[in-house]
């Protein structure tokens, strides 16, 4: 069954959601991370997807009191991953004794592979590498560098290095309700044998259902944010329809 995996994006302390990977375009939707994980256990929700933005741009745990709330909260209950300045194996390691299912490498999936390799080995089913693409290219340090690399060639890197998942997200399509660039997101689940969550756009129920057609069955699952938060998605709709 595919997962559906709200999400948490912690700015200052709060939860928000960008527009286009903007930190300037900020929209405040809960002051309190961990009410708001608690409301989407409510929901029904099993997975969460943290992940802290100031972290990701300054390349280290800025919002970690906001984490830790939210794992006080539902971290029992709810299988967290969390991504945003994790960049040495302290940090995995931190996080992942505090309560974090699994953590997201991305700017070091780029910048030092050999980390997410030792740290796959070490921790079996825990490591997920983060993939965020502007135009088909790599992008790091919270979306602020665009490398040369292509999202396929980054991905093959890993492929058997025992990472859990890769999280894809466009870039081009975060937060603007524009759906799910399919296309991209599965010629890379077809390239790699690492299951893809699909992050980037997701806009209403016809990106619930497209999850659950043939050719998307090496998807893990997507993440949602924006259409959660503003009622364009009806959570117990989504659930329902996942689980067909």
């Amino acid at each position: 069954m595919p997962i559906l995996f709200p999400a948490i994006d912690l700015k200052e302390g709060a939860c928000v959601r960008l527009k286009l990977g903007d930190m300037d375009q900020a929209t405040v939707y809960n002051a309190d991370p961990a009410a708001q994980a608690r409301d989407f256990f409510d929901l029904g929700f099993r997975h969460l997807h943290v992940v802290d933005l100031n972290g990701a741009f300054e390349g280290r745990a800025v919002n970690a009191g906001a984490v830790e709330a939210i794992l006080g909260e539902v971290g029992a209950e709810m299988a967290v991953q969390l991504g945003g300045g994790i960049r040495s194996m302290a940090d995995i390691e931190r996080w992942l004794d505090k309560g974090v299912g699994r953590v997201i490498l991305g700017t070091v999936a780029l910048r030092d592979p050999a980390l997410v390799r030792e740290a796959a080995s070490r921790f079996p089913g825990r490591i997920v590498v983060g993939i965020d693409a502007k135009g088909g290219k790599v992008a790091v340090e919270g979306w602020a560098e665009t490398s040369a690399l292509d999202v396929v060639e980054l991905a093959r890197r890993f492929e058997d290095a025992g990472v859990a998942a890769i999280v894809y997200t466009d870039i081009d399509r975060d937060g603007i309700l524009a759906g799910i660039n399919w296309e991209s997101t599965i010629a890379l689940a077809d390239a790699v044998s690492i299951p893809v969550i699909a992050s980037g756009g997701l806009a209403s129920l016809a990106d619930i259902v497209r999850l659950t057609m043939p050719d998307a069955t090496k998807l893990e699952g997507a993440i949602s944010g924006r259409a959660l938060y503003d009622g364009r998605i009806d959570a117990a709709e989504a659930l329902r329809v996942l689980a067909q």
